[in-house]
């Protein structure tokens, strides 16, 4: 059933529970059939309004932080598996408490806290993240793997062994990537850290498999992952984020003004791109708007106006088959992983609200933002 937007309050991010759901079956049966463990990467997507339907699916998520860990641990009922490029020592305490599974950056952040992870009344299965040092994300923003990168252990840093206790090893070099993609760095892996294999007892493929893209092979993914599984006796693990939220859902927008300078034409919205579509500038990226197209000759032609101060707030351009005005309605497709997470109240503008377009067919509003989200974020 297909959203009505007229419906949608704007600005809103809206989420689509019939959508949500069918990328929740699909990651559950490549799951069980490949034998590999997934679990949600709140990087990606947070949105714990919604958790109640993943738990269905799913039990268990991904943390980069303390926070995310608790939110793990509170709103999904699990302990986390926590990676963090650092970890406080005066929030370590925090970690311990919410997490089943810690993994450390460095063999010095392994050594700092391999004390306090082994006198632990509970028992916490502590992992290295490893730099195979080989990617085929080409945006350095995106690349872990990049020279210098101060993510992950290389295969020269563990010459002399895998420390005492490690359990697992975690490795994160992909990026919406196929199942081609994991194969590959895959067999990078398997040639600089095999050897640990036998000393360990999981391995964390990270996140960037785009599950549910349209044109994924998940048979070829469950085939070779089965075979991998087979082979090395580990428990597999893997941690997408988009993957969950791809296509789900959008970001309702509303067209406030037009202005025109030296042959421009800009539709000025009540949504930032800076503020509430970071992605699109930090990449960049064109995102897609229902109804518009690339610009053709002819067509009322458009760039699209953030509402922040930020000059470079907007992005363009598009075509429409008719002229916009003000109260037209824009729809940011694809809009749900990764954007909301990065949101920000830059310059005070009025945050989206958020809601979800259930699976009979009628909107509900989970969240609105005011003044005090803004003021509280700051002293």
């Amino acid at each position: 059933m297909e959203i009505n937007y007229i419906e949608v309050p704007s600005p809103c991010f809206v989420i689509d529970e019939y959508r949500l759901r069918r990328n929740l079956a699909l990651l559950k049966q490549v799951s069980e059939k490949s034998g590999a463990e997934i679990i949600l990467a709140f990087k990606g997507f947070a949105m714990w309004s919604v958790f109640p339907i993943v738990k269905e699916y799913f039990n268990g998520a991904a943390a980069s932080s303390p926070h995310e860990a608790r939110l793990c641990f509170g709103e999904m009922g699990s302990p986390a598996h926590t990676y963090s490029p650092v970890y406080k020592e005066s929030q370590f305490a925090e970690i311990l408490k919410y997490s089943s599974h810690v993994t450390f950056n460095s063999l010095n952040q392994y050594k700092k806290y391999s004390e306090q992870l082994r006198v632990n009344p509970k028992k916490i299965s502590p992992g290295l993240r490893i730099n195979p040092e080989f990617s085929e994300i080409s945006n350095n923003l995106y690349n872990p793997c990049s020279p210098g990168s101060r993510l992950g252990v290389s295969a020269d840093d563990l010459r002399e062994g895998l420390p005492q206790g490690v359990e697992g090893l975690h490795f994160h070099v992909l990026f919406e990537s196929d199942s081609h993609a994991l194969e590959n760095m895959l067999q990078v892996v398997e040639s600089k850290f095999g050897k640990f294999f036998p000393e360990i007892r999981w391995i964390n493929m990270g996140g960037g498999h785009l599950i549910t893209g349209s044109d994924y092979d998940t048979d070829h993914l469950i085939r070779f992952l089965r075979r991998f599984r087979e082979r090395t006796g580990l428990h597999v693990i893997l941690e997408p984020g988009s993957a969950f939220a791809w296509e789900t859902g959008e970001l309702v927008a509303s067209v406030e003004d037009i202005v025109e300078n030296q042959g421009i034409t800009t539709a000025i919205l009540d949504v930032s791109f800076t503020a509430h579509m970071p992605d699109c500038l930090e990449m960049p990226y064109k995102p897609k708007i229902e109804g518009a197209m690339e610009p053709v000759s002819g067509k009322p032609t458009y760039r699209m106006g953030g509402n922040s101060c930020l000059s470079g707030d907007f992005m363009g351009d598009w075509s429409f088959d008719k002229e916009l005005k003000p109260g037209d309605r824009i729809v940011f497709l694809d809009m749900i992983h990764y954007t909301m997470v990065k949101t920000t109240t830059f310059n005070g503008v009025h945050h989206p609200s958020i809601g979800m377009w259930t699976a009979d067919g009628k909107f509900r509003l989970i969240r609105e933002f005011g003044y005090y989200d803004y003021k509280n974020r700051l002293s």
